[in-house]
C-alpha cells in the first residue's frame, strides 16, 4: 500500500535538499511551492480571486506580480492566509491525482512548508520535518535569495504556527540539517522505518 509523506520545515530549513536527495534516488517528490505557482499562473479564478481578496495591483495583464505578492502577505498575516486559503484546495487536489498516477511506488514524498495551515496533515501518512538554527537558516536564505534579513525573520515568523499544529500525524520524523549531523544516516534510517 501506498504511503504519503510530507517533507516539511521552515525556510532555509532544508527541505528542497531532502527532496532532491530522495528524488536522486528514484523516488517521486511533489513540489507544492512550484505547483501552487504553475496553478496559480494558469488558474483563472485564482488570479481574480487573488486580485480582489489581496490587492488588485499583484496582477498586471494576467500575470502575477510575485515579489509584491510576497511582500503583502508576508507582512500581513490576514492576507497570507487568505493566499493560502485561495491556492490549498487547487493544491490539494492536483496532489491526489499526482499521487494516484504513481501508483506503482510505495512511497511517494510532498514538499510543503504549510502541512497543517493547509489542511495537507489529513493526507499524509508521515511527515519528515528538517529542522535547523534559526541564524544557520536566515545565513542560507541570505546567501541564496539575497532577501533582507528582516525580511527574512517575517517569513519565518509567519510560518512559525507549522511548528506547534493543532494536531500532528501520528508518524513525526526530523532531520537535523544544522551543518554538523550528516544527513545521508538520518535519511537512510528514516525510509527503513517508513517501508
Amino acid at each position: 500500500m501506498q504511503k504519503i509523506v510530507a517533507i516539511t520545515g521552515g525556510i532555509g530549513s532544508g527541505k528542497s535538499v531532502l527532496s532532491e536527495i530522495l528524488r536522486t534516488w528514484g523516488y517521486k517528490v511533489y513540489d507544492c511551492d512550484s505547483e501552487a505557482k504553475r496553478i496559480m499562473d494558469f488558474d483563472a479564478d485564482i488570479k481574480r480571486r487573488i486580485a480582489s481578496e489581496i490587492d488588485g495591483n499583484v496582477i498586471s495583464d494576467g500575470i502575477i506580480n510575485r515579489s509584491l505578492l510576497s511582500e503583502i502577505v508576508f507582512n500581513d498575516k490576514i492576507k497570507l492566509n487568505k493566499l493560502n486559503a485561495i491556492v490549498h484546495q487547487a493544491v490539494r487536489r492536483e496532489i491526489a491525482k499526482w499521487a494516484s498516477r504513481q501508483s506503482k511506488y510505495n512511497l511517494v514524498f510532498v514538499e510543503t512548508a504549510i502541512l497543517y495551515s493547509s489542511g495537507l496533515y489529513n493526507d499524509v501518512d508521515a511527515e519528515i520535518r528538517v529542522v535547523a538554527p534559526e541564524q544557520i537558516r536566515i545565513e542560507r536564505i541570505v546567501k541564496r535569495n539575497g532577501y533582507s534579513t528582516e525580511h527574512i525573520k517575517a517569513r519565518i515568523e509567519s510560518q512559525k504556527i507549522e511548528s506547534s499544529p493543532v494536531r500532528e500525524i501520528n508518524s513525526v520524523y526530523l532531520i537535523e540539517n544544522d551543518g554538523l549531523k550528516a544527513l545521508l544516516p538520518q535519511i537512510i534510517q528514516i525510509i527503513q522505518f517508513l517501508s
